[in-house]
């Protein structure tokens, strides 16, 4: 999991995946399904039922190879822990590298050919594992170099995917919404988890790779059913400088804004911390620890299991207390059990990392569907992509600094003292907010402000596009 809004990674710890779900901005449209009806969303509103039926099996997949490619790594091409690390690393490293000019890219095209290209990529580069081991030709340069590029494709995707949300979603809806994602991808990360030590236990680990690559066939076929389609985008002439432009602009949105710059600069703080002690855990559990392939994984799946009560807790939680307490109360009080973590040994010694690992998934899949709601409702939805992209690029861009550091401290230190040091970082981490204008606030504010309105894209056939002023919320572009 990461910290930023978004369902990234294996989660990633993110709140930053400021990225999946979320609640829109102002007056959402109906599909498929329309507004006012009764059922659950799920049930009423089939592009919504197939968007995160898609997400959802992408998720599981994601998981998976959280556990399988480290045990691809550390199995089969007997790998340090520096180079686990590094591994982890070359999956996050495009965000810092492309993650800003992409959310101009996808502000500028369709949303939906986006995410279906991305997901045929990722495709195609995880069956290419299976097919080059029984070639004689993995090593890990290769296998660097698939996270690398499936990273890649998961800045696309996940850009496209959180500004393409909204259009399918009534506003009304989008709370809702936001929930089922967070809570579908923390089930499937249980899931999948599982799953990952189980099948590197009875096929391999390089054959899990299959089942990563066949859910991305299951999203795939998931979003060309989706029936609503985007306006086409009027493409205009603009000035050489205008991509610079664009990415000044969530740049500045991402960090002049004080609570954006809070949020941003928190899950940024975090993701260091998070991936730090995550990328060198399995590693952990099977040298310091001493557990199987297939126990790691269940391991993981039963602590991870905490994501699924935080997405369902988040909105029963904000309603009562509000959401600035909300945010305060996951992100700072239940980080501190990820000191129990590095205390995990043989045995009754487990349930450290089960309660620990437990509290921390529940606390940051919460923020994540308090800050997701929060970032679409505040923010313009014309500046929507660039935002995304901005703060991705922020909170995002720690995260492979964090599975070096990980990696390094494991080599010089031992991995006990890393994790001990990564694992102290996450609570520290939540000063940022104690410190910042959440603390004075019952609830995080909700509606955009004028200052931040800029012109926004035209989309042929999307008549409110054009009257998108003044910080009004006049269209979901998400």
């Amino acid at each position: 999991m990461s910290v930023g809004g978004g369902v990234g990674g294996a989660e990633g710890m993110s709140g930053g995946d400021v990225t999946a779900g979320g609640e829109g901005i102002g007056g959402g449209k109906g599909t498929a399904g329309g507004e006012g009806m009764g059922g659950g969303l799920l049930h009423r509103n089939r592009d919504f039922r197939l968007l995160w039926c898609g997400e959802t099996a992408g998720k599981f997949g994601a998981s998976v190879t959280g556990v399988a490619m480290p045990l691809v790594a550390v199995t089969t091409l007997h790998a340090g822990t520096f180079q686990v690390g590094l591994l982890t690393a070359a999956a996050w490293l495009p965000w810092l590298v492309i993650g800003v000019p992409v959310g101009v890219w996808v502000d500028r095209m369709r949303r939906r050919p986006i995410m279906l290209v991305a997901a045929a990529v990722s495709l195609l580069l995880y069956a290419g594992i299976p097919v080059a081991a029984w070639s004689g030709v993995l090593n890990i340069g290769l296998l660097l170099g698939v996270a690398l590029l499936a990273g890649t494709a998961a800045v696309f995707f996940q850009t496209a995917y959180t500004a393409y949300l909204p259009s399918i979603l009534a506003s009304g809806d989008q709370p809702e919404g936001n929930a089922k994602l967070h809570g579908g991808a923390s089930a499937a990360q249980i899931a999948g988890l599982g799953s990952g030590g189980l099948i590197a236990q009875l096929a391999g680990a390089v054959n899990g790779m299959f089942a990563n690559a066949a859910t991305f066939l299951v999203s795939l076929l998931c979003l060309s059913g989706i029936r609503h389609r985007e306006p086409r985008v009027v493409t205009t002439e603009r000035p050489p400088m205008a991509l610079a432009k664009e990415v000044g602009e969530g740049l500045r949105l991402a960090t002049r804004d004080p609570w954006f710059r809070t949020l941003t600069l928190f899950g940024a703080t975090s993701n260091l911390a998070l991936m730090g002690f995550q990328s060198i855990l399995v590693v952990f559990l099977v040298r310091e620890v001493g557990l199987g392939s297939g126990t790691v994984g269940a391991l993981i799946a039963v602590a991870s299991s905490g994501g699924v009560a935080g997405a369902f807790a988040a909105r029963r939680v904000a309603g009562r207390v509000g959401t600035a307490r909300a945010t305060l109360l996951f992100e700072m009080g239940f980080a501190v059990f990820a000191l129990l973590i590095p205390l995990t040994f043989g045995g009754v010694g487990l349930l450290f990392y089960v309660v620990g690992g437990f509290c921390v998934s529940a606390g940051v899949v919460a923020g994540n569907v308090i800050k997701a709601s929060f970032q679409q409702r505040y923010c313009p939805p014309e500046l929507l992509g660039r935002l995304t992209a901005s703060t991705s690029f922020i909170n995002f861009g720690t995260i492979p600094l964090g599975a070096l550091l990980g990696g390094t401290l494991g080599t010089v230190l031992g991995l006990r003292a890393a994790m001990w040091i990564t694992t102290a970082g996450v609570p520290l981490a939540g000063l940022i907010l104690f410190f910042s204008p959440v603390r004075g606030a019952r609830d995080l504010p909700t509606s955009p402000q004028p200052s931040m309105s800029v012109r926004p894209v035209q989309r042929r056939g999307d008549p409110e596009a054009s009257q998108a002023s003044g910080g009004e919320s006049s269209r979901p572009v998400h």
